[in-house]
């Protein structure tokens, strides 16, 4: 069992820092064949916050473990509402945009309730299942949100530059190489562990994937959210996890889905309906105390939820 976390951290770690290297790598490689910042923003900088989530779905979709797919997407998107916003909105109140507001909170409400009817099967089947043709509804929206994203970055003035780094080619390539390899391997080491965990302590593979798996996949979006509200960079802190859970869905559950169609378990539900609630319970926040900005208060309120409903997760398995 203590060999069984050590690997299971061991993945994180290289799920974390695979990405890292990758975007780093990436990034410099992209500059120097002369493609804009925006691009690279779109592509490279945004797969890889999610690319620990997307391995380890990739992994757990070939090996068909659904609750390990599901549990991942859902239970991080949870953490990254209730957590995440919860620690950087204590941190510092977060103020937003207008655009935040109206379009990419109401957005990641859309992809919430579109993936709970797809997974659902109302109208078509008594069996909850995600089939291909529901991958493929997922990568469509997903593309409609990238396209809504490249307006709103060429519209934007403030739009995040890409730090303009100079490697050599060996080190590039040692980066990218070094980045896909420790995304692999941590993957692999994530998935097998938290399997084997289950089995060992006689819980569901469900609650490993919403709690250790999906938070451990989450480390990039609580390190940038974090550190942006450190510097009082309320928009990337709090977009940050808005975009997030938009990609998880559509492009992440869409991908695996593609690999292999896979059962839903009707379990998830609950948890599905608290990320429902959590995400109208932010777009409400806009509006009380100063419009327009989580307050600490609501941030409290959003990580004692959190805090509360994985202790009752936890607590119903033993």
């Amino acid at each position: 069992m203590i060999l069984q976390i050590a690997l299971l951290v061991v993945g994180l770690l290289l799920l974390v820092k695979g990405a890292d290297w990758l975007v780093d790598g990436a990034s410099v490689l992209a500059k120097k064949h002369n493609i804009s910042d925006l691009a690279i923003g779109l592509t490279i900088v945004a797969f890889g916050t999610s690319a620990p989530e997307l391995v380890v779905n990739v992994v757990a979709a070939s090996g068909n473990y659904p609750d390990i797919v599901f549990g991942n997407i859902i239970g991080s998107n949870n953490f990254n509402l209730f957590a995440i916003l919860g620690i950087a909105g204590i941190i510092t109140p977060l103020a937003v945009q207008s655009s935040t507001v109206w379009k990419e909170i109401p957005f990641s409400l859309l992809a919430a309730i579109t993936f709970f009817f797809l997974a659902n099967n109302y109208f078509l089947s008594d069996q909850p299942f995600v089939s291909r043709y529901d991958g493929i509804i997922l990568l469509a929206l997903f593309a409609g949100f990238l396209y809504y994203v490249a307006t709103q970055l060429k519209t934007d003035p403030n739009a995040e530059v890409i730090a303009n780094k100079s490697y050599s080619n060996l080190k590039i390539w040692l980066l990218i190489i070094g980045g896909l390899a420790g995304l692999v391997g941590g993957g692999k080491l994530v998935v097998d562990n938290a399997v084997a965990m289950a089995q060992s302590l006689g819980v569901s593979e469900k609650i490993i994937g919403l709690t250790i798996v999906a938070a451990g996949t989450s480390l990039p979006e609580l390190a940038t959210s974090v550190v942006a509200a450190m510097k009082k960079n309320a928009d990337i802190a709090i977009g940050n996890i808005v975009g997030s859970n938009i990609f998880n869905i559509f492009f992440i559950i869409g991908v695996s889905v593609m690999i292999r169609p896979l059962n839903y378990n009707d379990a998830f539900n609950t948890d599905i309906y608290l990320l429902l609630g959590g995400t109208v319970f932010l777009f409400f926040t806009m509006f009380t105390g100063k419009r327009r900005r989580l307050d600490r208060w609501e941030a409290t309120i959003l990580l004692s939820v959190y805090l509360l409903y994985t202790g009752y997760l936890v607590g119903m398995e033993f």
